[in-house]
């Protein structure tokens, strides 16, 4: 039996030292290669450090034993260990994803899952998780959920800020089942009742201003951000547009290569467009590839929700002179994470590398301040939902290119 017992507590940590010997979502969450095909099998060369905590989570676990009144769940107790282990890095872009939610995890990233489709963020004022928007055509939508709700309780479980992963979770399922969010919206207390469905993450949506300027608007950046951009140009190109306003606020970011390759179509071939520095402050350069297909005055729209990879476009083009920013400063996330695919079919989303502009300047911790700040009317309720009569940032972007 305590042979058995220290077998078990050995395993644990082997797995947990996953993140000594590793070496990128958007996020929610900003990816650069978001997914390694062939699974990483860990091998240990800090035995020492592996002995000390093993010793220590054994203590632990004879103390349980012998005094534990409820039954052990094996699995929750290596989970949970991994987890915090992880967590002990402090770093809030690193973290382990269990087997059983890596596969929705990697359905996320790729910009497709079953929900009820709204994006979210952590409210640290109210403590709570908040609607940042929902996507068109969506359950959320089409039920009345509204960018700027707070979510009190998912199928009557309260979920605070911190457990928005959680919340997440619960909130999706299977399709055609339903999933009950209670939501504060000012003063009001309301319920809806929803049916999931099989949604489309990250619409493009352009249109087409006064005066012939183009207007594209996305949320992140997903698998086919970058093509579904190239279409939707394309279309509003061929009706004679001028000028264009691309919108990144409240574009929490998503894949790199995305963005990258988004700025390719704007940049002059071989600008440099990013660069990556790793712990030991190596530099890997990314340059525009091809000539660009995009020749025309271009404005930006950012705000304090504009982040990772929408700052890594935004930084880009403004400082290669080929847009201006218009808006409030960004949210000042400079970091690129990568997703591990683990032997046993987990998962470890860890920060590999800072970016830079490609002047060089830091964005992590500072954000990208705008060539022209304009905040919002501070009579807008709601920042998250504003009617573009209402909205100084577009109006000003028109403005500068009318």
């Amino acid at each position: 039996m305590e042979k058995e017992k220290k077998y078990r507590i050995y395993r644990i940590i082997m797995l947990i030292a996953i993140a000594i010997f590793i070496t990128f979502m958007i996020t929610s969450i900003s990816l650069y290669t978001y997914f390694t095909k062939n699974p990483i099998y860990i091998t240990s060369s800090k035995e020492n450090n592996n002995k000390e905590i093993a010793n220590i989570l054994e203590k632990y676990r004879e103390v349980i034993d012998k005094y534990y009144l409820g039954e052990i769940n094996e699995e929750n107790l290596k989970e949970g260990a991994i987890k915090g282990y992880i967590e002990g890095l402090g770093d809030p872009y690193t973290e382990y994803i269990s087997k059983k939610d890596m596969e929705d995890y990697l359905d996320d990233t790729m910009g497709n899952f079953v929900g009820i489709g709204i994006y979210m963020i952590k409210n640290a004022q109210y403590d709570r998780i908040q609607v940042l928007s929902t996507i068109k055509g969506s359950p959320a939508e089409r039920v009345g959920i509204q960018a700027g709700d707070l979510i009190q309780r998912v199928n009557g479980i309260e979920y605070k800020a911190d457990d928005m992963t959680t919340a997440s979770n619960n909130i999706k399922g299977e399709e055609g089942t339903k999933v009950e969010v209670e939501i504060l919206r000012g003063t009001q207390n309301l319920k809806y009742e929803i049916t999931r469905e099989k949604v489309k993450v990250n619409q493009v949506e352009s249109k087409i201003l006064a005066n012939n300027i183009g207007y594209i608007e996305f949320s992140s950046f997903d698998e086919t951000t970058a093509e579904d951009f190239k279409t939707k140009f394309e279309e509003i190109n061929k009706q004679g547009i001028k000028s264009l306003i691309i919108d990144l606020r409240n574009n929490g970011g998503g894949i790199v290569d995305q963005a990258l390759e988004i700025a390719d179509y704007i940049a002059d071939k071989d600008s440099v467009l990013l660069y990556e520095v790793n712990k030991d402050n190596k530099e890997t350069i990314k340059k525009a590839k091809t000539d660009p297909i995009i020749n025309m005055p271009i404005i930006i729209l950012t705000n304090k929700n504009t982040a990772s990879a929408s700052e890594i476009l935004a930084g880009a083009l403004k400082d290669l002179g080929k847009a201006k920013t218009v808006g409030t400063t960004t949210y000042g996330k400079g970091v690129i994470q990568q997703i591990l695919k683990l032997s046993d079919g987990s998962g470890l989303k860890i920060t590999i590398e800072e970016y830079r502009t490609p002047n060089k300047n830091k964005i992590h911790g500072v954000g990208i301040e705008p060539d022209e700040k304009i905040e919002l009317p501070k009579s807008i309720e709601n920042e998250l939902n504003v009617k573009d009569s209402e909205d100084t940032q577009l109006q000003k972007a028109i403005e500068m290119l009318k």
